[in-house]
């Protein structure tokens, strides 16, 4: 019998142990993942960014999360030598719709409580040459990590402190009891008295496993990327990002400088046809099935389809996607595009269509399903593991409420 189980092994499964050892010194925690390593999924394949938090509304949790999010992130760098540099992030503006929307952006970073400095057209020029547009804003404190390094020091901290990590389980059912909860895999029977699920792509398979009603399902987004040579890994000293269209729902492609000293572009945002399946053409029955299924995945294809038909078309033309990429970078050629790198998203849709920006959470009386937990995920990671273990140790639903579903949007 253990005191706490908590099924995946990404950086918000491992941020949720973390902090119930801080919480509850002495507590016996077991964290299952069905892969042979830890951080194979969207921990593993996205950025690496550390995000300042100047996209999100002013008081808002996410905004808050992520504030103290990039925060700890560094601390917990620093404490455990892992490399990390604060490069800093320019969000450039390449027309005057864009100028319009950089107005905003400019006024919520000061309402967030975001250092900033505005670069005007030829202080963008003179700072960055090789970067082209009318304006921009440089955000200081935004850096650059290996987030699969994070977790591995994670998971040295959790078993430093006698908590126990299993690789290679991959759960087959949940059931909720009076005092515990039993986890089975085909080779373990685990017996918890609290379940705490942090399972991204998997996660609402989860759900439905442990036998909760969700409105909800995941669908999975590919953005891809391209690895620049390194004759252009040095084109910018900082990350460059476009000014997001509040019309779409992700951020657009953009140039991200890696730990490595590597340069990436992208990432666009596609349909994916298998939740964990990287390489292109990826086709999973089971998960288009799932889709297909799923009312609410049409409903959100309705409302999107110009925008789905946009990226569709820039996956399988690496001309447009250059055409994307030279409007805040001239000097890139397609030859240039090298090396396509794959993440994916877990995108939580919702019976009516609609996507869910914010945390999305399932509790019961012995259970904490995180359904949603959105970008920037792995910047806020380690207080989002200490929300939710606030949330946990408050108690679940009443007796006459046996489950509840809870959407995190204000601090």
């Amino acid at each position: 019998m253990y005191d706490y189980c908590i099924i995946g092994g990404g950086i918000v499964g491992l941020a949720v142990a973390m902090a119930l050892q801080e919480r509850s010194p002495g507590v016996s925690i077991v964290l299952l993942e069905k892969e042979r390593e830890l951080a194979r999924h969207q921990t593993g394949h996205n950025s690496g960014v550390i995000h300042a938090g100047i996209y999100y509304a002013p008081g808002s949790l996410k905004a808050k999360l992520c504030r103290e999010g990039a925060e700890a992130t560094k601390q917990f760098c620093t404490e455990n030598g892992i490399p990390f540099e604060t490069c800093g992030k320019l969000l450039v503006a390449t027309n005057e719709a864009e100028m319009q929307r950089m107005d905003a952006l400019e006024e919520r970073a000061r309402q967030n409580r975001i250092e900033y400095t505005r670069l005007s057209r030829p202080q963008l020029r003179s700072d960055e040459p090789n970067i082209a547009g009318l304006g921009a804003l440089l955000v200081h404190a935004t850096g650059i990590v290996d987030y699969s390094a994070v977790c591995r020091a994670m998971a040295g901290r959790i078993e430093a402190r006698s908590g126990e990590i299993r690789c290679g389980v991959e759960v087959t059912a949940i059931l909720e009891q009076d005092q515990s909860v039993r986890i089975e895999s085909a080779s373990h029977r685990i017996e918890a008295r609290k379940l705490i699920v942090c399972a991204g792509l998997q996660s609402d398979r989860i759900a439905l496993m442990a036998g909760l009603r969700i409105d909800h399902r995941i669908v999975p987004f590919r953005g891809e990327y391209y690895l620049l040579p390194a004759s252009k890994a040095g084109v910018t000293q900082r990350l460059i990002y476009p000014i997001p269209d509040p019309d779409l729902p992700f951020l657009g492609i953009h140039l991200t400088r890696t730990i490595d000293g590597g340069m990436t572009v992208g990432p666009n945002a596609v349909l994916g046809f298998a939740r964990e399946g990287y390489p292109k053409g990826s086709f999973a029955l089971a998960d288009v099935w799932t889709m297909a299924a799923f009312p609410g995945f049409w409903k959100m294809a309705a409302r999107n389809w110009r925008s789905a038909i946009s990226e569709f078309a820039n996956s399988a033309s690496r001309s447009r996607y250059l055409k994307e990429c030279r409007k805040y970078c001239p000097s890139l050629t397609l030859d240039d595009l090298t090396a396509l790198q794959v993440g994916i998203r877990a995108q939580a849709v919702m019976a009516d269509g609609s996507l869910v920006h914010d945390f999305l959470f399932k509790q019961t009386e012995r259970m904490l399903h995180v359904c949603n937990a959105p970008s920037p995920a792995a910047t806020s990671a380690i207080p989002i593991g200490r929300m939710i273990v606030d949330r946990l140790l408050q108690g679940g639903p009443s007796a006459t409420k046996p489950s509840e579903t809870f959407h995190g949007t204000h601090a």
